[in-house]
């Protein structure tokens, strides 16, 4: 049954991360307008729980993998899995990465600094990649179309002491995606980012901490409120949906109007 101008039935769409945070959020807006979701994450008993929530926002259906996007050929052999299962690929979410975790360039130790774009940069380059080979696939076959959406932050645009390593990867990937929307426009193909502020997630370091940042920053923003995974359901559903038809190579932001504060 049609959902509507932002109507997912019948389409398909990865995220990954999607177990959790920014990335469950995205996938439930899908899943409330009824379309089927993947999720590639490594920790198995959080997929099961957002398999469930997913399938009880009204996905049509969902399937979970553990794959490690710091690695290429796990990427591969991933999509490799998924395309038998699904068949098709309408949306990708790339989602994965880590907390900054540092407070100056200097304490960035040099191992950190690799692996922490493996999975940043390069795995959102390599999902991004294979989400776009398999969509012009299929518009050479007669069917254009395809949306690529990468998570970017508000380090595109501020300075973050001793997060070089996070805003780094971020701009790297928001200039792919902007190559990206040029590239594969002629197949229908569009490719935004969607640039998060401030949101609460498991990475806040739990509960408590997380209360006392919204009580810290929280009056700081012009909508008086930090941000939430559910503030990413529209967006996520927006995007995979064919409503955003006409949107590609920009960049979303969603931050409670921090960027335009005085």
């Amino acid at each position: 049954m049609s959902q509507g101008l932002f109507d997912c039935t019948g389409k398909v769409t990865l995220v990954t991360g999607g177990n959790g945070g920014i990335g469950l959020g995205f996938a439930k807006g899908v899943a409330r307008m009824g379309g089927d979701i993947a999720i590639w994450a490594r920790n198995a008993e959080k997929n099961v729980a957002a398999k469930a929530e997913l399938l009880e926002a009204g996905a049509g259906r969902v399937e979970t993998y553990q794959v490690d996007v710091g690695s290429e050929d796990a990427i591969l052999a991933g999509y490799d899995r998924f395309m038998k299962d699904f068949g098709r690929i309408d949306c990708v979410f790339a989602n994965s990465g880590g907390a900054p975790g540092y407070n100056s360039v200097f304490d960035i130790p040099t191992a950190e600094w690799h692996k922490f774009l493996d999975v940043a940069l390069h795995g959102a380059f390599f999902t991004l990649r294979e989400a776009a080979r398999h969509m012009v696939a299929r518009a050479e076959a007669g069917e254009p179309g395809g949306s690529l959406v990468a998570c970017g932050s508000l380090s595109l645009f501020q300075g973050m002491a001793g997060k070089q390593n996070y805003a780094g990867s971020k701009a790297a990937v928001a200039a792919i995606i902007r190559g990206m929307a040029v590239e594969f426009g002629g197949h229908g193909i569009r490719a935004n980012v969607v640039a998060p502020g401030l949101i609460m997630t498991p990475m806040m370091g739990g509960e408590k901490n997380e209360q006392a940042m919204a009580q810290m920053f929280g009056p700081q923003v012009p909508l008086k409120r930090v941000g939430y995974p559910s503030d990413f359901e529209g967006i996520g559903a927006y995007l995979a949906s064919d409503a955003s038809s006409f949107l590609t190579g920009q960049t979303i932001i969603i931050d409670g109007g921090v960027m335009v504060r005085p």
